[in-house]
């Protein structure tokens, strides 16, 4: 199970992953905190008068076009995107990042007590980066992942099941810009990481990595996937500049953190599965 706050967050964090596990037989099901409704229009093509005032049921529509290309299920858990609020700026009343923790969780206990994940991915303290929703994300899905075990919590929301391993998105960390940036100027092209890298902050941390799951052979799905979300993408900029053959080869994983284990498997490890398989 892998926790996200907004459509398209599953297509561009960890999305070659879940392809591969989907087509190695694994059920996998994404949990989708937020419809996106705050979200902006982020592809110069789509910014249109009738798309943003339709934006909500669009990014459905995204969301199921992306979630049939990783080959995986998905669920919207119900709550309001809480946007992107300015420096100063109030969060909206009754958005997801406002909701008490117990009732921003229940939905997700009750998930995962119905599918009964073995893992579960979500976002780490920061939330990758620092948008409400992204934090409040790893909030519920830390919360849940304790939660779902102990038949005295969330009553009315299922049988008990602990989930065996939780893991935190390892997604577009410095080392991942840096290596793309050295692996294309090698071979002799411009880099568009070279503006990145010049921004990143001062002592910014790196996520302690664990675990790198191979999947190189999942990024053409990935890419698929992530622009089904048409409104969140534009197709010639961003993250879909860089050269596929040279982050094949640089960096042919997509790296996460061990967070929570009731398993025992060496590190570092190269599955999410690692001393759950038989």
């Amino acid at each position: 199970m892998s926790v996200h706050a907004h459509p398209d967050d599953e297509s561009s964090k960890g999305a070659a992953t879940l392809a591969k596990y989907a087509a190695e037989g694994a059920d996998v099901l994404v949990a989708t905190c937020t419809g996106g409704e705050r979200g902006s229009v982020l592809n110069p093509a789509l910014d249109r008068p009738e798309v943003r005032a339709d934006l909500p049921a669009v990014r459905r529509r995204e969301m199921e076009a992306a979630r049939r290309i990783l080959g995986v299920r998905q669920r919207f858990l119900g709550f309001t995107d809480s946007g992107l609020p300015g420096d100063g700026e109030d969060l909206p009343a009754g958005c997801f990042a406002l909701e008490p923790l117990a009732d921003a969780a229940r939905p997700l206990v009750a998930l995962v007590r119905e599918f009964r994940p073995h893992v579960v991915v979500t976002y780490d303290e920061t939330g990758g980066y620092p948008h409400p929703d992204h934090i409040k994300t790893h909030q519920v899905a830390a919360e849940a992942f304790d939660a779902a075990a102990d038949p005295a919590r969330y009553p009315g929301t299922g049988e008990p099941w602990r989930p065996a391993k939780l893991y935190y998105q390892g997604a577009f960390s410095r080392n991942w810009f840096q290596a793309l940036h050295d692996g294309i100027l090698a071979r002799g092209m411009e880099s568009p990481m070279g503006p990145v890298l010049a921004e990143w902050p001062e002592g910014a941390a790196n996520l302690d990595i664990t675990t790198r799951v191979p999947c190189a052979e999942y990024f053409a799905v990935r890419d698929a996937a992530l622009l089904a979300h048409a409104t969140q993408v534009d197709p010639d900029a961003g993250f879909m500049l860089h050269p596929r053959d040279v982050e094949r080869e640089v960096w042919p994983t997509e790296d996460y953190r061990l967070a929570r284990a009731h398993v025992e498997a060496p590190l570092p490890e190269d599955d999410l599965f690692a001393g759950l398989r038989p």
